[in-house]
């Protein structure tokens, strides 16, 4: 009776803090840092995650358009679901992510200056990831049983053109083109200490209906985006939480216009940022992130603030 006592209090704990590292939206797209993402959970674990984002900084536009001094403050409501399920053995989850955003933008062009309020949806995401390596499927009381070492672990991210979109407009939530994001992780385990690397890339489709400055829409393309993105955290158990200092690197991006390639718009830059996961009360989670661009030779300079609220709970099998 004590050890099933035992169970039922740690299901929680471990949901609180083992599933906030995998799940959670992030809106930019190279920019993003997500400490802990290929930790595992136990088979049938589920969360629903509402995270608040706020920016404030510089605005890309991929150098298509003659905008310079580009800025914006805005705000991301998102919502996401993650399942965790058993892969040919392996652990496996799956999050979707749905956001929202309110921002007003200004910029200057041609030496007058402009400005945008947009509300709208932005692309929604589905991210599946697949453990190869330290990280069998497990039951609860396996799970419980099992403990970290080195985690290897290989997901891809796919964001779909479901975002509001004007291709006469110079501020649009939407990117109109499909993104996909194969990634490869490795997590390490060090008692209460873990250090976390992922190396990937950005794919993008062409956007075929570009129509800002110009008489006739003409496709948009962006080569490919390579990113590195370190974690270090640390667990404070007897408070139940965990830190960590997360950190990327970016590099690509080169952006076309109707076959024409602007080498200015070749991104090169990377972000530093802390993140501390709490729980709260029984099945819930809160997080609070920051991040700033440190090194910008195109894009990511902004500051981001995030916080976010989980509930996660152990269902049945679909």
């Amino acid at each position: 009776m004590q050890s099933v006592k035992r169970l039922s209090a740690l299901r929680f704990f471990y949901l609180a803090l083992l599933i906030f590292c995998a799940c959670g939206a992030r809106i930019a797209l190279a920019q993003e840092l997500a400490p802990r993402a290929y930790f595992i959970a136990p088979t049938h674990s589920n969360a629903v995650t509402v995270t608040w984002s706020f920016y404030d900084g510089g605005v890309d536009f991929n150098g298509t358009v003659p905008i310079s001094n580009a800025t914006g403050i805005y705000n991301v409501p998102v919502l996401s679901y993650y399942h965790a399920f058993n892969f040919f053995g392996r652990s496996a989850n799956v999050t979707g992510s749905f956001p929202y955003a309110i921002g007003n933008f200004k910029g200057t062009a041609a030496g007058a200056g402009v400005s945008a309020y947009r509300s709208g949806l932005l692309d929604s995401s589905v991210r599946l990831s697949v453990n190869l390596y330290g990280g069998p499927a497990m039951t609860v009381p396996d799970f419980l049983k099992w403990r970290q070492r080195t985690i290897v672990g290989a997901s891809l991210k796919v964001v779909a053109p479901t975002g509001q979109y004007d291709p006469m407009r110079l501020v649009n939530w939407g990117i109109n083109r499909w993104a996909f994001k194969p990634e490869l992780g490795l997590s390490r385990r060090f008692r209460n200490w873990v250090l976390d690397g992922y190396g990937g890339a950005w794919l993008y489709t062409t956007n075929p209906d570009f129509g800002v400055g110009i008489p006739k829409p003409l496709p948009q393309t962006e080569a490919p985006i390579g990113t590195f993105e370190g974690h270090v955290s640390y667990d404070f158990k007897k408070l139940g939480l965990w830190a960590s200092l997360d950190g990327n690197f970016w590099w690509g991006g080169t952006s076309a216009l109707g076959g024409q390639t602007n080498s200015a718009t070749t991104q090169r830059s990377s972000r530093l940022g802390g993140t501390v996961s709490v729980p709260v009360a029984r099945h819930q989670t809160i997080k609070v992130a920051y991040s700033n661009g440190t090194y910008i030779r195109f894009g990511g300079n902004y500051n981001n603030l995030q916080v976010a609220w989980q509930y996660s709970w152990i269902g049945k099998r679909w």
